[in-house]
């Protein structure tokens, strides 16, 4: 589970997941990496639109709705760790 890679100290510079998860949703995970790392980049991705707006409220880097174009990823990527870099 990407929490308990995270949590036991791994090093990534970026996290996505999906809001529908089995065992902990993506807003509950973003909101552990995020105490575990304010900063962390976070994206949050779903089929469900309205949830970009919660995504946002909630702090998270950026929002994909699914489905999405890999090019859509390769952007938001680019943006928050390569441009940032």
């Amino acid at each position: 589970m990407a929490w308990e890679y995270i949590e036991n100290g791994a090093k990534v510079d970026i996290v996505i997941s999906d809001v529908d998860m089995p065992e902990m949703n993506g807003f509950e995970l973003m909101s552990r990496v995020r105490e575990k790392d304010p900063e962390k980049i976070f994206i949050i991705m779903s089929g469900i639109a309205d949830y970009e707006v919660q995504s946002s409220l909630a702090g998270a880097s950026a929002f994909l709705a699914k489905p999405f174009e890999i090019n859509d990823l390769f952007s938001i990527v680019k943006c928050y760790v390569v441009d940032h870099a």
